[in-house]
């Protein structure tokens, strides 16, 4: 009899033990604040057109040191680059 009460009293303990963290709901997590956005846009207010611009002189280059002439295309791509250059230049002077 001493046997199965304290087995019963030990199981008893068990499963409250078990069940206990089960029973009781996690607190509600907190939203974590966002980290405020660098201030790059700050320091760079026109981070598009000076991308642009990089791809604009890139490409202003390889028509450079094109291998063939192209009937005079590619001398009209350049000064049509080189406008387009100028304009995204002028861009960059308005805030």
């Amino acid at each position: 009899m001493k046997h199965w009460l304290s087995s019963s009293v030990a199981v008893a303990g068990l499963v409250f033990a078990l069940s206990f963290p089960v029973a009781v709901p996690a607190a509600p997590r907190t939203p974590q604040p966002k980290p405020a956005p660098a201030r790059a846009a700050a320091a760079e207010p026109h981070p598009e057109i000076r991308a642009a611009l990089a791809n604009l002189r890139e490409a202003r280059e390889h028509l450079a040191h094109g291998a063939h002439d192209f009937g005079g295309h590619r001398v009209a791509a350049m000064q049509h680059v080189d406008e387009a250059i100028r304009e995204a230049e002028t861009c960059l002077k308005y805030k």
